[in-house]
C-alpha cells in the first residue's frame, strides 16, 4: 500500500488521452537517451526521446529506437544509417556519449503508423534533417521562376 498523503481527485484536472501529432516537419531537440535491452533480451537498443520545440504541438514528445546491438544485422544497419542522419542532423559527426545529440534543434519528420499492439495510430520518425535558419520559401507559387531559368 502507498500513502498518497491527503490526494483529492476534485482538486486536479484529470489526464486526457492524447492522439498522435499530425503527419509533418516538426522541430525538435533530444530531450533524453538511454540504452535499453530488446525484449527478446538479445540485444541492445538506443532509445531517443525528441521533444518539440515549436508550433501548436510544442512539448509534445516521440521516440526513436536504434537497435545497434542485435542478432539481425539488418536492423543494426538501419539503425546504425538513422544515427548518422541524426548526427548529421545536428552536426556532432563523432559523439563519445549519446549525450552529445542532446538539445540541439533539428528537423524531424514524424509519420503515422498502426501499432502492432492495439491496432491504433502512433507517431513514428521517417526523417532527420537540419534545422534551416530561416522559413522555407513557398514553391510553385504564381509567378515564380526557377533559378537557372532567371535572366
Amino acid at each position: 500500500m502507498v500513502h498518497l498523503n491527503n490526494f483529492d481527485a476534485s482538486q486536479v484536472e484529470p489526464s486526457v488521452a492524447l492522439q498522435p501529432i499530425p503527419a509533418g516537419p516538426y522541430i525538435a531537440i533530444i530531450s533524453e537517451s538511454e540504452s535499453k535491452a530488446t525484449k527478446a533480451g538479445d540485444g541492445r537498443y538506443l532509445q531517443l526521446t525528441f521533444q518539440i520545440i515549436e508550433g501548436e504541438h510544442k512539448g509534445r514528445l516521440v521516440w526513436a529506437r536504434l537497435n545497434l546491438e542485435n542478432p539481425n544485422q539488418t536492423a543494426v544497419e538501419i539503425a546504425r544509417a538513422e544515427l548518422s542522419a541524426i548526427c548529421r542532423a545536428v552536426g556532432v559527426m563523432k559523439p563519445n556519449d549519446s549525450a552529445a545529440l542532446h538539445n540541439i534543434p533539428l528537423e524531424i519528420t514524424v509519420g503515422l503508423k498502426k501499432r502492432d499492439d492495439t491496432g491504433e495510430l502512433g507517431n513514428v520518425i521517417k526523417g532527420y534533417a537540419k534545422r534551416e535558419s530561416a522559413p522555407r520559401p513557398a514553391t510553385g507559387s504564381p509567378g515564380s521562376t526557377a533559378p537557372w531559368a532567371r535572366k
